[in-house]
């Protein structure tokens, strides 16, 4: 299993090796394009040295801010998504033990479980944790039962809704056209 998901070849495999890359990047894919917000792993590493959550969540917030805001930014809003990051790593440090893949791994979880745990991590509301579930589904290969359900509508076989549907620069075209018709939809309902 390999992720193609921002078009740089060190980000995708960091995000393919690294569990905690992968979450991070799902936190920080908010008002940013999707690319840039899966790359974002691979700054806070390059410019921290850390990639692991306790690492993170141990570090000084000033310092870990700075490297969200050198430029290339990780983040169009470093001072609130840097804070997001590290409460994150801290939640999995208190909870997980430190292991992002604890999450879908601990107990052989279910679909509704994993998607729970997912809903308990700061940053991630039900859409969110959806859309990650069915990307651990889709292309990370988690297989716990009811995943798809869980996830839907991401989880269905053959949408073009979300990351967890980008395998390739087709695919990101499709999800794009995808989003830009909800869109234009919702504005529509307005």
């Amino acid at each position: 299993m390999a992720l193609h998901i921002t078009g740089d070849t060190a980000a995708d495999e960091l995000l393919t090796d690294n569990p905690l890359a992968l979450l991070v990047g799902m936190l920080l894919d908010q008002q940013v394009a999707m690319e840039t917000a899966f790359a974002g792993p691979l700054k806070i590493e390059q410019r921290t040295g850390a990639a692991d959550a306790a690492t993170i969540a141990s570090m000084d917030p000033e310092e870990f801010l700075a490297a969200f805001k050198q430029s290339p930014s990780v983040h169009r809003f470093p001072g609130s998504m840097a804070t997001r990051v590290q409460s994150l790593c801290q939640t999995l440090v208190d909870d997980w033990g430190g292991d992002a893949a604890a999450l879908w791994t601990q107990g052989a979880p279910d679909g509704p479980t994993v998607l729970k745990r997912l809903k308990a991590l700061p940053g991630f509301g039900e859409q969110k944790a959806k859309i990650f579930l069915a990307l651990l589904g889709k292309q990370y290969g988690f297989t716990g039962e009811g995943w798809r359900e869980a996830s839907a509508p991401y989880g269905e076989d053959g949408s073009f809704r979300s990351v967890a549907d980008i395998v390739s620069p087709e695919s990101l075209t499709k999800v794009r056209e995808h989003k830009r018709a909800m869109k234009a939809a919702a504005k529509a309902a307005k």
